[in-house]
């Protein structure tokens, strides 16, 4: 009995072997396969697959469980801790497994659009932080204090902010909050579109002609906000730019580069890729580019893409860093979006800067070495004085 059931499984396990290795390529080459009809990656073919033993090996596994396991099983649920255990055991911090709810979010904070109403809200008490320009709340008239004490007919006032964050982005018809500005109840009626999420914060500084410009994530769109933001500055007579990466983990390297080329002049170098042994170089191939003054600020958050920008304009456009030593990540990432949505993230390369350093788990030393103070009132209140921010002003100015 035992042998007819052993046959009956082995057959079936070639069955579903053949089945199973076509659907786990399909869903691991995605956009891959465009570099050779016959190719997986630079060096693997579907013959090197059928020929791996360790792989059969897997599958045949694999096929058994399905067939002869005594309770039913699900497979994509197992496919999924066979994915996260070979990402474990590379043993890198940045190679990772994430599942279909975090790959959203990563993807949704890169894409560098959302779907909402252009606005930010205090997680305490759901009052209104900032309404942005150019969105519904800026036209339906919401100001910066208001409170969102209802949705449509529902009171949100015992919801978290996160709660109600969510009615509002499921909502695919027009919508009404009521609102409490000061002492007096007002309704508002919008709809959801799709906007572009603000990566920037910039402003002339006071009685100066020098601009501030913070990045907070290299985004899908940051390239495009920031030649805006750089406009607006140049128009009011900016002379001198400070880029404030501080706290900036990183983005997308094609974004890196989008910013960079709007400083650098064309020819220059923007990064090295060190790929296995193999370097290449990328370099600016844009004729746009920019001739002032300009200040890095960074610190001890600030890593990859952004640490990528900040040694970009150092050696590559002679800008001053100041601050405190960066992160130091100077590896980079490809991700692969799996069917069931989630994502595979690992490392593939180490990246230089122009003059050839690679910064991985050293970080940039800036120019100027300082760090910010803090003071605390009598009732606990903190108040950062921004030293860096401070001394990057008096070295422009002088």
């Amino acid at each position: 009995m035992n042998k007819v059931n052993n046959e009956r499984g082995f057959s079936l396990a070639w069955v579903i072997g053949i089945v199973t290795i076509t659907s786990i390529i399909s869903a691991l080459t995605a956009g891959v396969i465009v570099y050779n009809n016959n190719k997986l990656t630079y060096d693997m073919t579907y013959n090197d697959l059928s020929n791996d033993k360790d792989l059969n090996e897997f599958l045949s596994v694999y096929a058994n469980i399905l067939s002869d396991y005594y309770e039913d099983v699900d497979t994509g649920a197992l496919l999924d801790q066979a994915i996260a255990g070979m990402m474990d055991y590379l043993g890198d911090d940045y190679t990772t497994y994430l599942d279909d709810e975090k790959s959203n979010e990563l993807f949704e904070s890169l894409s560098g659009e959302y779907t909402g109403i252009g606005v930010s809200i205090n997680n305490a008490d759901k009052s209104i932080v900032k309404v942005y320009k150019d969105t519904p709340a800026k036209r339906a008239g919401i100001q910066a204090g208001d409170i969102i004490i209802g949705f449509n007919e529902t009171d949100v006032s015992n919801m978290t902010a996160n709660e109600v964050v969510n009615l509002i982005k499921e909502s695919t018809d027009s919508f009404t909050l009521k609102l409490q500005r000061n002492n007096t109840t007002i309704n508002v009626t919008l709809k959801n579109e799709t906007l572009i999420a603000p990566n920037i914060d910039y402003y002339m500084v006071d009685n100066t002609k020098i601009g501030y410009l913070s990045l907070q994530t290299f985004s899908n769109t940051l390239a495009t906000q920031v030649k805006s933001a750089l406009e607006e500055l140049e128009s009011k007579g900016m002379t001198s730019l400070i880029i404030d990466l501080r706290d900036n983990t990183g983005g997308y390297l094609t974004a890196t580069t989008d910013v960079a080329s709007i400083f650098l002049e064309k020819g220059e170098k923007i990064f090295s890729l060190n790929v296995q042994d193999e370097v290449k170089d990328y370099i600016d191939e844009t004729k746009e580019h920019k001739d002032y003054e300009i200040i890095v600020l960074i610190n001890e958050n600030t890593a990859s893409a952004s640490e990528i920008l900040a040694s970009t304009l150092k050696e590559s456009y002679g800008a001053t860093i100041v601050g405190e030593t960066s992160f130091g990540k100077g590896k980079v990432q490809q991700t692969m979006k799996l069917d069931d949505g989630s994502t595979v993230k690992y490392t593939s390369a180490y990246w230089l800067t122009p003059n050839g350093t690679c910064i991985d788990q050293i970080g940039i030393k800036p120019d100027y070495s300082i760090a910010n103070d803090q003071q605390i009132d009598e009732s606990g209140n903190v108040t950062i004085i921004d030293n860096q921010l401070n001394c990057a002003i008096d070295i422009l100015q002088k």
